[in-house]
């Protein structure tokens, strides 16, 4: 037997999306009364619905070309798949604040209490509770993130991601540029705008699942994240 516990955030129209990402549009391209020719239906039930959206959408992964241009033939469709299907852990960053950095001691801290240790190409969740305490409200793009240091630590690892419930996974204005040039530089990646890690606390190591699309040249794709407890 085993337990999965869904990691992705709902996708739909007007979702708060990072500022200058394209807008989230859902619309109906065909329903089924078009198709049946049907006149006098007071139900119009969808059988193909429209999506409009960018590659960074609500839970995603970015590709290494996001990064920097200089990475730009490392696209999402040549990253070795190995890289979303990984071991996984979960650190209970939740007393840091808002736009607070969390640094490499913030990270050794919560490895120690949680008795947990990174595993070479392991993904690493940051639990800070953003996304409850926040998501659709004027903090949510406020986020605590990863500092400069704290990326380059993680990248020590030799780590195939982290990921957070932010939508940046730096402080914007403050790391989150630097963070991403460290990901391209020492080649590993990060997820955002995951949801329900506070279920993973206390749990130990898990299966972490996080597949993007095949998207030809993409920068990034939504996944649908996943951990699965085996028991």
């Amino acid at each position: 037997m085993f337990e999965i516990i869904d990691l992705s955030q709902e996708i739909f129209s007007g979702m708060p999306m990072f500022p200058g990402m394209p807008e989230v549009k859902i619309t109906m391209h065909a329903s089924h009364e078009q198709w049946e020719d049907i006149k006098d239906s007071d139900i119009i039930s969808p059988a193909v619905n429209r999506l409009e959206l960018g590659e960074h959408t609500g839970t995603h992964v970015d590709a290494i070309n996001h990064m920097a241009r200089q990475y730009r033939g490392q696209s999402i469709d040549t990253m070795p798949l190995t890289m979303f299907y990984t071991e996984g852990i979960c650190l209970d960053l939740s007393h840091k604040g808002l736009r607070e950095l969390i640094e490499p001691s913030d990270l050794k801290e919560a490895l120690s209490k949680a008795k947990l240790e990174i595993q070479q190409g392991d993904t690493v969740l940051l639990y800070t509770d953003h996304y409850r305490r926040t998501f659709g409200t004027e903090n949510w793009d406020n986020a605590a993130g990863i500092s400069a240091d704290s990326a380059r630590w993680l990248g020590g690892q030799k780590i195939s991601a982290f990921g957070v419930e932010a939508m940046a996974p730096g402080v914007r204005h403050v790391s989150n540029k630097q963070v991403h040039a460290i990901c391209g530089e020492m080649g590993f990646t990060h997820y955002e705008n995951l949801i329900n890690l506070y279920q993973l606390i206390g749990r130990g190591r898990f299966r972490f699942i996080g597949l993007p699309l095949k998207i030809r040249g993409g920068t990034g794709s939504p996944v649908r994240a996943v951990a699965v407890f085996e028991g």
